[in-house]
């Protein structure tokens, strides 16, 4: 093995460490959220030891993480929404996110070169040169898809989740407890069912308490987690407090709303899977089913009919 061959497997070997260590950072909870969750729970707090590795990596790509990071900065761009979207909180998460990225954009060209080199592939010109591309927009756009994902399905958490929490929310406001003592209480049933609506309600207590109004408290909590749903909610509230109607009877009755949505999309994905089931039954199910019942006829076809019809 050439000294060139050597050097390319160091980049490689590099590029893959610094690639775990990126989707550790992004993937680890938030050591602030836990202390704040510890605050209101009023229980102690054990030191994350993991959080070390976050800021190593958030320092190791910082000075890579400016070629990817757009424009406007972080702050003022639409990924910092989808960060809070997808309960993302880590101030060095940011810079590992751009880091992995441009990682991933110059890594992977890289990586498949190395490979192909070593493989002896017979790749050269344009192709060689789309294939390095389409690894490129793979290692840039990757990031993204994952991260849109993640988002999808902590959307989809707190929708199926938030239903119940009206419902219990209903419930603790009739018993006479206040609007945020009733979000409170519904955070803490709801910690193992849905910790991400959990952790909603319980930052929102946590604005009310630093002195935020509950319509601010409240619209921030809309805007974190992105629902259309939660949208409704906290405009249902302020309304209610704005007009001064029961607020017990508006919940009852936006629970039900949310119910009957959650039916009627069940009901639309039940809908769309005889149509998603269409293609596999053509190009999948039915040719192996006419070899099994045809192959057998045909082979006789071909064993009997055919030499009687040549005379033979």
């Amino acid at each position: 093995m050439n000294p060139i061959q050597l050097v390319f497997l160091g980049l490689v070997f590099v590029v893959v460490v610094a690639l775990c260590l990126g989707a550790s950072a992004l993937l680890r909870p938030n050591v602030a959220r836990q202390r704040l969750i510890g605050l209101v729970a009023d229980t102690p707090q054990r030191p994350q030891t993991k959080d070390g590795w976050v800021r190593w990596v958030a320092r190791l790509t910082q000075p890579i993480s400016r070629l990817s990071m757009p424009e406007e900065g972080f702050e003022k761009s639409s990924i910092r929404l989808r960060f809070a979207h997808a309960g993302i909180r880590n101030a060095a998460a940011a810079p590992a996110f751009f880091g992995v990225k441009t990682l991933l954009t110059l890594g992977l060209p890289l990586l498949g070169f190395v490979l192909l080199t070593l493989s002896g592939s017979p790749l050269t010109g344009n192709t060689l040169l789309f294939a390095m591309l389409a690894l490129a927009a793979l290692g840039y756009y990757g990031p993204n898809l994952v991260l849109s994902q993640r988002v999808a399905a902590r959307q989809r958490d707190i929708f199926e989740s938030f239903p119940d929490a009206l419902d219990l929310m209903t419930v603790c406001v009739e018993a006479g407890l206040g609007t945020e003592a009733a979000m409170m209480r519904v955070a803490e049933d709801l910690q193992f069912k849905s910790p991400a609506l959990a952790d909603e309600l319980r930052i929102v207590n946590l604005e009310l308490r630093a002195g935020a109004d509950r319509e601010r408290a409240l619209r921030n909590l809309a805007i974190r987690t992105g629902v259309e749903e939660v949208d409704g909610f906290v405009s249902m509230i302020s309304q209610a407090e704005r007009f001064g109607t029961s607020i017990a009877a508006s919940l009852r009755i936006h629970s039900d709303m949310l119910r009957t949505r959650r039916r009627q999309r069940a009901e639309e994905a039940a809908a769309k899977i005889a149509l998603k089931l269409l293609f596999p039954l053509i190009f999948c199910i039915f040719p192996s089913l006419m070899v099994v019942l045809m192959g057998p006829a045909m082979i006789q076809i071909y064993r009997v009919l055919l030499p009687s019809m040549g005379g033979n």
